[in-house]
């Protein structure tokens, strides 16, 4: 093998990076997107991305309007439901039963990199405001509840050498002791969220949370409600 096929085999595929940096601009974008739009956001010119946007559309992963503009497709649906399967299966009964019985938004999330991501929500029935966590949506994981109980599974040395780079934060070590975890105004202005961590088998804790904007109930009381549900979807995941 010559240098310059090694090179070549080791080297990312600029045109599925690309690719997948079109889905994660669509995921975010709050509205649907024209081609020169996405284009800009890509930073490439229009004939590249409009070429993208056919192999992606061929796959069902975005789609366009009638009148021409992409937004994210059903096929993203299908690839998301068998990300941690076994997980969302077994978070999703304990989600509705919190948000509902909480009224607060419950949801799952995971480490990926320096970020948390949501992987699953649930919002509470007949209630008036909420706060809508996205699946998908993502936040530093040196910042919120849902990081710092991702943390707190770890002591200091473990998450340094797992992390290197990404400071252990002293609240992970009060989050470790007292079992849980809490922040307010950190990741959206005006929102506390409780989290508790969720240890996953062959992988990397989760977190199971909510936030919420006010409540009257007591954090503590809230918080067990948590470790009981985390319990038990650590169970159902053996």
């Amino acid at each position: 093998m010559t240098p310059n096929a090694g090179s070549a085999q080791a080297s990312p595929s600029q045109t599925l990076s690309r690719g997948i940096r079109a889905l994660e601009i669509l995921a975010e974008a709050q509205q649907p997107l024209t081609i020169a739009e996405l284009a800009g956001a890509m930073g490439v010119h229009r004939s590249v991305a409009y070429r993208i946007l056919r192999t992606l559309e061929d796959h069902s992963l975005l789609v366009r309007d009638d009148g021409g503009r992409v937004q994210p497709g059903p096929g993203l649906a299908v690839l998301a439901r068998g990300v941690s399967r076994s997980l969302q299966t077994a978070a999703l009964p304990e989600l509705t039963q919190l948000a509902n019985a909480l009224t607060m938004s419950a949801f799952v999330a995971v480490w990926d990199h320096e970020d948390c991501v949501t992987l699953v929500t649930v919002d509470p029935r007949h209630t008036g405001a909420t706060v809508v966590q996205h699946p998908g949506s993502r936040h530093p994981i040196s910042a919120g509840a849902p990081g710092i109980a991702i943390q707190s599974a770890h002591s200091e040395q473990e998450w340094n050498a797992a992390a290197p780079g990404v400071p252990y934060r002293a609240e992970a070590a009060e989050a470790r002791r007292r079992g849980y975890a809490a922040s307010h105004d950190e990741v959206i202005a005006g929102v506390s969220s409780l989290a508790v961590p969720i240890r996953v088998p062959g992988g990397r804790p989760a977190t199971l949370a909510v936030v919420y904007i006010r409540s009257s109930q007591n954090p503590e009381e809230v918080a067990a409600a948590l470790t009981a549900s985390a319990a038990r979807i650590e169970s159902q995941l053996g």
